[in-house]
């Protein structure tokens, strides 16, 4: 049926196991500030309450341990999650593909797309977030951005409205180690978040809100998803990110055969976007949105 999800890799992960690991899954934003409205057109929410981000109008990339139900759905054009907003578009899902290498205990490989059930109508409230053109990696000392709903401090208050909070890259090796994460960050990973503690994308105790999927935004590019780490806002415990290499690009390519992207307005493009002609050295097939 057309309405029936199909999955070529699922790895359910239930809610309970969250409470019983060190690290927990999900992600909020804390020590950040409330964005503009509207102003981050290509967020996405999960109603596995994680966050993602449209990378063309069919096809939201998220963090792969956010696939923990059937049937979800995907609301985009939202700044608030529980007011009325006309600019809101919802659709359910109708293919996942998870990493074939995902490891659900280690989050190795922790990124999943979503095919819509339909495409994204593309305006000033729903966009596009381009990939970045190379997997390179990402300097420590770099300053970033990640947005999303969900609380505000660990055990504190929830926002319905997106927030976004500026973090630092921090030394992959240093974050590795055993004050930190004890040999768990691989080379696909980034971490970041602030020497003294308090701004971070925050893991909440229950898993059941925030922004874990939601990109990572570094000088404007996107560079990575949030995908685990321990409590929120820990200097030694910072943000733990999968980092868009070479081959996860190589590998979204090839699920998504993205060569439809609308032409560039003559306006100044949002910000994490871009107007390459190229990703990954491979030509953009441009198509005008209104046909």
């Amino acid at each position: 049926e057309a309405n029936t999800m199909k999955q070529w890799v699922r790895f359910p992960l239930l809610v309970i196991a969250c409470l019983l690991t060190y690290e927990s899954n999900c992600a909020e934003i804390v020590g950040g500030s409330e964005v503009p409205s509207h102003s981050r057109p290509y967020k996405a929410y999960l109603s596995t309450m994680c966050g993602g981000a449209l990378i063309t109008p069919n096809w939201v990339l998220t963090a792969a341990h956010c696939n923990i139900k059937k049937n979800i759905e995907v609301t985009l054009g939202a700044h608030s999650l529980i007011e009325h907003e006309s600019t809101k578009q919802i659709f359910q899902v109708r293919t996942v593909v998870v990493h074939p290498d995902f490891n659900s205990s280690t989050l190795l490989n922790d990124l999943m797309l979503l095919e819509l059930g339909r495409p994204a109508d593309l305006n000033q409230y729903v966009n596009l977030l381009d990939l970045p053109n190379s997997g390179e990696d990402v300097r420590p000392g770099t300053k970033c951005t990640v947005a999303g709903w969900g609380k505000i401090s660990f055990y504190g208050q929830t926002s319905d409205t997106l927030q976004e909070v500026r973090v630092t890259v921090i030394d992959r090796e240093l974050c590795s180690n055993f004050k930190y994460y004890k040999g768990r960050i691989t080379k696909n990973m980034l971490c970041a978040g602030d020497e003294n503690g308090g701004k971070d994308s925050c893991r909440s105790l229950f898993c059941l809100m925030g922004d874990s999927g939601g990109p990572l935004i570094c000088n404007n590019v996107y560079r990575g998803i949030v995908s685990f780490g321990y409590k929120c806002g820990l200097p030694k415990k910072p943000g733990v990110y999968t980092m868009l290499t070479t081959e996860y690009l190589e590998w979204i390519q090839s699920i998504i055969s993205t060569t439809w992207r609308p032409r560039p307005s003559s306006c100044h493009p949002p910000i994490g976007y871009s107007t390459a002609e190229t990703v990954l050295g491979q030509p953009i097939q441009w198509k005008d949105s209104s046909t």
